[in-house]
């Protein structure tokens, strides 16, 4: 049975968009680019939890939902002068020539937000 419904437009989630890249990196290389590109530190001994709520240095706010370190952070993610927050996930898999990061944007609210998200998401992995 064929949808009618746009490509990344989920039935009850809003619209969402996953871009995948493989860099030359290892895997702790790949992990420390995440949190530093997110405002964290990255450090064996800090322990991010479920519900770890932090802002950063250009008034982004986050909250934790999941994280595995080294391997997954999800997050609720709210830009700086944006009105609604969305849920942004990012993974780090093993990959035959390097490290491939994943990132997954959902409960955007348009089709012009989640190109833009694409767009941006796309920049940043390139």
């Amino acid at each position: 049975m064929q949808s009618d419904r746009p490509v990344g437009l989920t039935k009850g989630q809003g619209w969402e968009i996953g871009v995948r890249r493989t860099l030359p990196l290892d895997a702790v290389e790949a992990w420390e680019q995440i949190m530093n590109l997110l405002g964290l530190v990255w450090d064996d001994g800090v322990g991010y939890e479920r519900g770890t709520a932090f802002v950063t240095e250009d008034d982004t706010r986050a909250e934790i939902i999941s994280y595995e370190q080294g391997r997954l952070i999800r997050l609720k993610w709210q830009p700086s002068g944006a009105d609604d927050t969305s849920t942004l996930q990012f993974r780090v898999l093993p990959a035959k020539t390097g490290t491939t990061i994943s990132v997954h944007h959902e409960q955007l609210k348009s089709a012009e937000q989640r190109e833009a998200m694409r767009a941006h998401w796309a920049g940043v992995l390139a």
